[in-house]
């Protein structure tokens, strides 16, 4: 009787915190759609529109109550009871119908090298883009900055230098670098396979994510791109799988020599492909010691602490060694800057001389009259360092006086250069009107395309060539709204959101863990200079990890539902 009573009190908690967090994603979800399509349409947030306010209460409360009705059927399917007919999570990742071969990895590697390859003849040498005749000129004149990572411009660049002055050919060069990446990344797709093989997932769920990692345009696009973006998310879907074993059984990973050692190794080199992802585990490192409490004892804390430690020590070995010059600041003061240059822009009359003077002092007038809501670029690219770093003060002074002023005027300043992170039906198109090595930017800004130079695109398959330029830089988001969700970085937040509070909802934090960096990681790019799918690639390769790792089996076993 007791312990009936138990479980009737533990289920009331439990429901009350799922009420609490599908009322958080109806919260977060409607705020994403309604303040998104004011943004999307009108460059502001419009607090006074009451329609809008009131489509937002709406869709909070229908978000929230259908969210929990979800949450629970789900749960209960675990029981035998119906869900969506005969929906069971494990019919899809039930236990595998066979042994996991030895050969497994390969296959999966040789099956994503395979379907990768026509794609990399269509767009042949690949995509030399986002900077990447800067990171090459750096090796070529030997001229380092910290803008970029050191470690991907000397790869890079080392790698395309070394086979230009053997080939003669750039061409050659960009092609061997990019073939390089993607082995390595494939490499990382196939093993993440073969880790959910031997978690249960059938022979026709494995085909299934071979054919997403091998042929999914938004994946495809960034294993065959020069950018560091496609190698920075396989080592943190690499971190993921880790985290994953960890949490299953932290025993055995705190026992064994070689799991500590990747783990190390993966965690070192992740932040050294993209600065944010430093600041990203350095908060996860929190999480993870609250989670693992137990194990302090155990060698868990110099495992999570030292690749903070390889990462400051490579970080400013290479910098010294590569005599780097000054810092950027403006990466960090994306978002006070354009803050800042809204209020110059649109409200001018309202800062006194003094406050435009300073302005100008750290903001050249010239750039602050080239001010474009979606994309910091153009303003924060001659931010005075030396100025900054002599006077951080009277910047920070200016930018607190102008918030009080113009709270709002902030607000759509930051939300402006985020919200396509967040809002599903957001058209990527931040570059419009922005001229390239060959093409001007005007349907889309989704993907860069092109090979800059000294490349030049030499397609083998020129279909291919068509159908990639048509998603990147085409009419491919006005012509098809419902499929091109898909590639909305907006619905892969929501996805990742409805599932990880579902799970917090049911105190599995064991499944929640694992992708603490990933969400960590996402929360970093708010603070960026735009939003474009090259900095949230994680959300698509970090997915079928997400899906995997889905079924609440393990409450199951523990009890935890006792009188459900």
């Amino acid at each position: 009787m007791e312990k009936s009573n138990l479980g009737k009190t533990n289920h009331m908690k439990n429901d009350r915190l799922a009420w609490l967090l599908s009322g958080l994603f109806g919260v977060l979800s409607a705020v994403f759609i309604v303040f998104g399509y004011q943004l999307e349409k009108s460059d502001s947030i419009n607090l006074s529109d009451q329609n809008s306010l009131l489509v937002l209460a709406l869709m909070i409360a229908v978000f929230a109550i259908d969210t929990k009705h979800i949450w629970d059927n789900y749960t209960q399917s675990f029981y035998g009871r119906k869900f969506m007919g005969t929906f069971r999570l494990e019919k899809i990742f039930g236990k595998a119908a066979e042994p996991v071969k030895k050969n497994d990895f390969f296959v999966n590697w040789i099956l994503l090298i395979v379907l990768n390859m026509p794609v990399f003849l269509g767009v042949f040498p690949g995509f030399f883009v986002y900077d990447a005749q800067d990171e090459l000129m750096e090796v070529i004149t030997r001229s380092f900055s910290t803008h970029h990572p050191l470690l991907h411009v000397l790869f890079l660049g080392g790698t395309i230098a070394l086979v230009h002055k053997l080939t003669g050919s750039w061409n050659v060069g960009i092609a061997t670098y990019v073939f390089i990446q993607m082995l390595v990344i494939t490499a990382v797709f196939a093993y993440v396979i073969t880790f959910m093989r031997k978690k249960g997932l059938r022979q026709k769920g494995k085909l299934l994510w071979i054919l997403y990692y091998g042929v999914f345009p938004t994946i495809v696009m960034f294993t065959l791109c020069s950018c560091k973006d496609g190698l920075f998310s396989a080592l943190l879907v690499l971190l993921t799988v880790l985290l994953i074993e960890l949490t299953e059984d932290s025993e055995a990973f705190l026992s064994n020599k070689r799991k500590i050692a990747t783990f190390i190794c993966v965690a070192t080199l992740m932040p050294c492909f993209r600065h944010n992802g430093f600041y990203a585990y350095l908060v996860f490192i929190p999480f993870a010691l609250i989670y693992f409490r137990k194990q302090l004892k155990s060698f868990l804390i110099p495992m999570l602490v030292i690749p903070v430690v390889l990462y400051l020590i490579i970080s400013s070995v290479l910098a010294a060694a590569l005599g780097c010059q000054g810092t950027h600041h403006q990466e960090k003061l994306t978002v006070p800057i354009m803050q800042i240059a809204r209020v110059y822009t649109y409200d001018r009359d309202s800062m006194t001389q003094e406050e435009i003077a300073t302005l100008k002092e750290y903001i050249p007038e010239e750039n602050l009259n080239l001010y474009t809501a979606r994309v910091s670029d153009l303003v924060k690219v001659s931010f005075n360092n030396d100025k900054y770093e002599q006077d951080s003060n009277s910047f920070w002074k200016l930018w607190f006086s102008l918030l009080k002023k113009h709270p709002m005027t902030y607000m759509n300043a930051w939300m402006l250069t985020s919200y396509g992170y967040w809002y599903p039906a957001a058209n990527i198109n931040v570059y419009k009107g922005t001229t390239v090595f060959t093409f001007t930017y005007d349907e889309s800004s989704y993907f860069g395309y092109e090979v800059e130079q000294p490349g030049e695109r030499t397609s083998f398959i020129p279909a291919i060539d068509e159908l990639y330029r048509y998603i990147s830089i085409g009419s491919f988001h006005d012509d098809n709204l419902v499929l091109s969700l898909l590639f909305a970085p907006g619905l892969m937040i929501i996805i990742f959101m409805f599932t990880l509070l579902y799970r917090i909802s049911q105190k599995n934090y064991k499944r929640v863990l694992p992708f603490v960096p990933v969400m960590l990681t996402w929360l970093t790019v708010l603070l960026g200079p735009t939003y474009l799918p090259r900095y949230v690639l994680y959300l698509w390769t970090v997915l079928p990890l997400l899906m995997i790792t889905g079924s609440v089996t393990d409450l199951i076993k523990n009890n935890r539902y006792d009188n459900i």
